[in-house]
């Protein structure tokens, strides 16, 4: 029962790994709406809406899977 062991560290990089696909693009969509809002308003908006969405979604999932 040695192979089922789970050492700290290796739960911090699962841990890890899950905060970067929930906050990841996230950010990255909120980083080109900031950066498409001067020039193209419309495109911007989108970004903005599409972080938001990426967000709610992936922190209801993610967040379901750490706390099961």
């Amino acid at each position: 029962m040695i192979l089922l062991e789970v050492s700290d560290n290796a739960l911090l990089g699962l841990m890890i790994m899950i905060l970067v696909i929930i906050f990841g693009p996230p950010l990255l969509f909120l980083i080109l709406g900031i950066v498409f809002r001067k020039k193209d308003a419309k495109r911007a908006k989108v970004f903005f809406i599409l972080s938001g969405v990426y967000l709610l979604i992936a922190g209801g999932i993610c967040g379901t899977l750490m706390n099961a």
